[in-house]
């Protein structure tokens, strides 16, 4: 295949996919490859595919007839989620040369020297999810301000709403010493931001010698990042070790928590098959809140799964309007392949599950308006991030809010005092810089 030099990458889907992207491209430029554009008329294609809902697989279809669009002679391979889960399906999608599993992703390159020219079908490569033991550390690298660090993949959890333990395999990770190393890894680029992320990264351990909170004391330690901020979190994980910490004694961690809730319904929460009940979710909120009153709090909610009558939905409503939460994450309920959800009864109409994410949308936009007002005339630090927008720059507090301000080149990637003002006709906060 060294006939073939310029590669474009498409990443659907989370964080954790776009940490192993990123970890992925520089492999091939070390190789030699140059990493273009999607639309720069590359010689390969990756795409690294999602399956938590129905659109990503469609997306998937979009990108290949885009891309042989642009080079109808470019090799196309698909990898991740979707790809471990329907690989039979993906090869057969007209144009796709190479298919390739949770494990196999990060063998691409000799998968890739394998093979001579556009084969007439698909090759396969994947492994039963249940032998996939590997892990193999990644992090994202491009933006200036951010990475995305995968601390752990994987999950042992069966929510019946859920295909992720299915193309990810079982929990794993790294070391805290090994984790702690790629963190310095970053340290070295002149990013100042880190996001945790992974499938379950509360879940973080070692033979139970290690746990999470070890990871985020040793994290604390890393000299050259200035923020850390840990993407999601069960709150059956968020110990109040781990609150207590990252809010009063971290050097580095933010006051900043997303913890999925799914449902305020302790009925569907036993038939999601979470591993907690409402109570539990409102005593980490409250427990938060009490250390630092400021901190942000996001939530990952479903609407319309099975048996979510009007009463139950009213049930999650009624909770996260009086739940100090900042802002929500509403996913629409989507029937997925050999999930437990699938031959549940009681399936609730596509128009009602639509109708109830609306309400919840509403919601948001309310929680999210009143937390911002609520740091009105509050001192933050700001890192501000590169994107010029109509004379505009835009950064987040530690505590998530959203800022702006003129566009000012010497700002890129600093951390700024300000001062919180006012919040703009777009939702952003318009701030007064202190230093």
């Amino acid at each position: 295949m060294n006939q073939y030099k310029k590669v474009a990458f498409y990443t659907l889907g989370c964080k954790l996919n776009f940490s192993e992207t990123s970890t992925i491209a520089r492999d091939f430029e070390e190789a030699g490859f140059a990493k273009v554009n999607f639309d720069d008329t590359p010689d390969i294609y990756v795409i690294n595919t999602c399956s938590v809902t129905e659109n990503a697989d469609k997306k998937c279809k979009q990108l290949v007839k885009k891309g042989l669009k642009i080079n109808p002679n470019a090799f196309v391979i698909i990898i991740g989620c979707y790809a471990q889960l329907k690989p039979e399906q993906i090869s057969n999608i007209p144009g796709v040369d190479l298919v390739l599993g949770a494990n196999e992703k990060f063998n691409i390159l000799e998968h890739l020297e394998a093979m001579d020219a556009k084969a007439e079908t698909a090759q396969m490569k994947f492994e039963n999810i249940k032998e996939t033991k590997e892990f193999v550390p990644s992090f994202s690298y491009g933006d200036r301000t951010r990475s995305f660090l995968k601390v752990q993949d994987g999950c042992d959890y069966f929510c019946t709403f859920c295909t992720i333990p299915l193309a990810r395999g079982k929990s794993r990770n790294a070391s805290v010493a090994e984790t702690t190393l790629e963190a310095q890894k970053i340290a070295d680029t002149k990013i100042k931001e880190v996001v945790l992320t992974g499938v379950n990264i509360g879940d973080f351990g070692q033979n139970g010698e290690e746990n999470f909170f070890d990871l985020v004391k040793s994290l604390d330690e890393v000299e050259g990042i200035e923020r850390f901020r840990i993407s999601s979190i069960e709150p059956n994980l968020l110990s109040d070790e781990i609150i207590e910490f990252t809010l009063a004694n971290s050097k580095r961690f933010v006051p900043h928590f997303h913890i999925p809730l799914q449902s305020g319904s302790d009925k569907l929460l036993k038939a999601m098959r979470r591993k907690y009940l409402s109570e539990l979710y409102v005593n980490r909120v409250n427990k938060i809140k009490e250390i630092y009153p400021d901190a942000c709090i996001g939530v990952d909610v479903i609407v319309g799964f099975p048996g979510e009558t009007d009463e139950e939905f009213m049930v999650t409503y009624n909770l996260l309007k009086d739940l100090d939460i900042s802002y929500l994450h509403v996913f629409t309920y989507s029937e997925r392949a050999n999930t437990g959800a699938l031959k549940m009864k009681d399936v609730v109409p596509m128009n009602v599950r639509k109708d109830r994410s609306k309400m919840l949308h509403i919601l948001s936009d309310k929680k999210k308006r009143k937390f911002y007002e609520e740091n009105l005339n509050k001192d933050f630090t700001v890192l501000w991030e590169g994107e010029n927008d109509n004379g505009f720059m835009y950064g987040f507090t530690e505590n998530y809010v959203k800022v702006t301000q003129p566009y000012n080149e010497t700002d890129i990637n600093e951390m700024r005092k300000v001062n919180l003002k006012r919040i703009n006709s777009q939702g952003i906060v318009e701030i007064e810089t202190l230093v």
